[in-house]
C-alpha cells in the first residue's frame, strides 16, 4: 500500500451491510483504504447521501454503491461531486419508479416484502427475497446461506425505511452526463432484478464509463464472484486515483 492510499467509500444495498462488501476488500485492500458507511434509518435517498457525506473519513474519496447503493452514489454525485475521484455503480439504476401500472405493481411488490418482514421477521422474508437475487447455481450453497444470514442480521424498520426510500427513488438521469470522473459500470450477467441491458443504457449515457458484465452471475456480484467484482475495481482504482 502506498504511503497515502485513497479511501474508498463503500455503499450496501437493500438489506445488505459491510456483508456483502468483505468478499472484495482484501484485494483492494492494496490500493485503497475501505470505509462503509455505520447502518442509518432514512426514508429518503436524499438523507442517505447526506449522511454519508458527513460521516465519510476524508474530503475526496473513491465511491462504489451495490443496489441501493449505487443510487445513494448518484445522489451524493447530485450534492457534492467535488468530493468524488472516481465512481463505480453495481448491479444498480438510475431511474424513478413508473408512474403506471408497473410502478404500482412494484409498490405493491416491496410493501409486500415489509409487510411479511414485520409480520414473521426478516429471516423469512429473506427465503422470500433472496433466491431471485442469485444465479441458480448459488441456491442452497454458502453465498446463498450467507446472504440469507446477513438480511436475517438487518433492522426490520430500516429494511421499510429503505423500500420506503427506494419507491420515492429521484430520478438521475440528468446526473448520468456529468459524471466526470472515472465510472466502472458492473453487473451480473444473470441479474434479473437490475439486468444487463440497463447497465449496457447507463454505460452508454456516462462520458467515459467502462462497462464489465460478470459471467455466473446475478444481482449480489460481490458475494458471488469476487475474484472478478474485485479485479475490475482495482483497475478502475488504478484509473481513478493513480
Amino acid at each position: 500500500m502506498s504511503a497515502n492510499p485513497p479511501w474508498l467509500v463503500l455503499l450496501p444495498g437493500l438489506a445488505c451491510d459491510a456483508t456483502v462488501w468483505q468478499p472484495v476488500m482484501p484485494a483492494l485492500a492494496g490500493m485503497a483504504r475501505c470505509w462503509v458507511p455505520p447502518p442509518e434509518t432514512h426514508t429518503d435517498i436524499g438523507a442517505m447521501a447526506r449522511a454519508v457525506l458527513q460521516q465519510a473519513p476524508a474530503e475526496r474519496f473513491a465511491l462504489a454503491g451495490h443496489s441501493l447503493g449505487g443510487r445513494i452514489a448518484l445522489e451524493l454525485w447530485r450534492q457534492a461531486p467535488e468530493r468524488v475521484q472516481a465512481m463505480a455503480l453495481l448491479d444498480t439504476g438510475w431511474q424513478p419508479r413508473l408512474a403506471d401500472a408497473a410502478g404500482q405493481a412494484e409498490a405493491a411488490q416491496r410493501q409486500a416484502l415489509v409487510a411479511l418482514a414485520r409480520r414473521e421477521g426478516m429471516r423469512t422474508m429473506a427465503d422470500s427475497w433472496a433466491p431471485p437475487m442469485l444465479h441458480p447455481a448459488q441456491l442452497g450453497g454458502p453465498v446463498h446461506a450467507a446472504v440469507l444470514a446477513m438480511v436475517a442480521a438487518q433492522d426490520v424498520e430500516r429494511f421499510a425505511a429503505q423500500q420506503q426510500a427506494l419507491l420515492a427513488r429521484p430520478d438521475a438521469a440528468p446526473l448520468l452526463p456529468t459524471l466526470g470522473v472515472p465510472t466502472l459500470v458492473l453487473c451480473g450477467e444473470e441479474d434479473r432484478w437490475s439486468p444487463p441491458e440497463r447497465h449496457r443504457e447507463m454505460a452508454g449515457r456516462i462520458p467515459g464509463a467502462h462497462l464489465v458484465l460478470v459471467p455466473q452471475c446475478g444481482h449480489m456480484s460481490p458475494m458471488e464472484q469476487p475474484q472478478a467484482v474485485a479485479a475490475a475495481m482495482a483497475q478502475w482504482l488504478q484509473r481513478g486515483c493513480a
